[in-house]
C-alpha cells in the first residue's frame, strides 16, 4: 500500500481520536450548565404553549381586568415601562453584541 495514504490514515485516526477527547472534555465542562438550559428549554415551550393557546391567555387577562382593576392597570403600568425599558436600551445592547462579535478570536491550531 502507498505509504501516503498508510500516513493519512494514522493522521486520520489521531484526530479522530482527539475530538473524542475533546468532545468528552466538553461534555464534561458543559454538565453544570444543563440543569439551567433545561429551565430555558420548560421556558421556551411555555411560550410556545401561550402562543398556541392565546384565547385562553386573553380570557384569563380579561377575567383578571374584571375582578380586579386596579390590579390590572398596576400591572397594565410596570409592563408598559419595562416595555420602554426594553424598546430603548435595544439598541446599545445591539451595538455592544456587534462590538463583541467584531473581536479578533484565536486561529484554531
Amino acid at each position: 500500500m502507498n505509504p501516503r495514504l498508510i500516513e493519512l490514515a494514522q493522521r486520520r485516526a489521531r484526530l479522530q481520536a482527539q475530538a473524542e477527547g475533546q468532545r468528552r472534555a466538553l461534555a464534561e465542562d458543559l454538565a453544570p450548565l444543563a440543569r439551567g438550559l433545561q429551565w430555558v428549554d420548560r421556558a421556551r415551550e411555555a411560550a410556545r404553549w401561550l402562543g398556541r393557546h392565546a384565547h385562553l391567555v386573553a380570557a384569563a387577562a380579561l377575567v383578571v381586568a374584571v375582578l380586579r382593576p386596579r390590579r390590572t392597570l398596576r400591572w397594565l403600568r410596570r409592563g408598559f415601562v419595562a416595555w420602554q425599558f426594553a424598546r430603548r436600551a435595544r439598541p446599545p445592547v445591539l451595538a455592544f453584541m456587534a462590538g463583541l462579535r467584531e473581536t479578533k478570536r484565536p486561529a484554531p491550531r
